[in-house]
């Protein structure tokens, strides 16, 4: 559970790069510009990095593959994008504590 914690940070850096392959298929394809991933300045090599900021990054860049693959924020991929924000915004409250 990524929300809540209980995924192991190895587990988190392993996610964040399955990700970061998604985005690259979508950059391949010409799609997508991930602004806010890329100002993070954070990838999965940046293992040095905590758990929390890997959590964030994550939602971060699911919140913008959702984005591309919305049609509409009515659509399931539009919702998603919509929730990645929402935890993204949750991930920087945990970094701050």
């Amino acid at each position: 559970m990524i929300g809540g914690g209980f995924i192991h940070k190895e587990e988190l850096i392993q996610l964040h790069t399955l990700m970061v392959q998604m985005k690259r298929f979508f950059e391949d394809k010409g799609k997508g510009e991930f602004s806010q991933y890329q100002s993070l300045q954070i990838s999965p090599i940046h293992v040095h990095r905590s758990k929390a900021e890997h959590k964030h990054a994550i939602f971060v860049l699911g919140k913008e593959i959702a984005s591309i693959m919305a049609h509409d924020e009515f659509s399931g991929a539009g919702r998603t994008s919509v929730r990645m924000q929402e935890l993204a915004c949750r991930a920087v409250d945990e970094m701050a504590k």
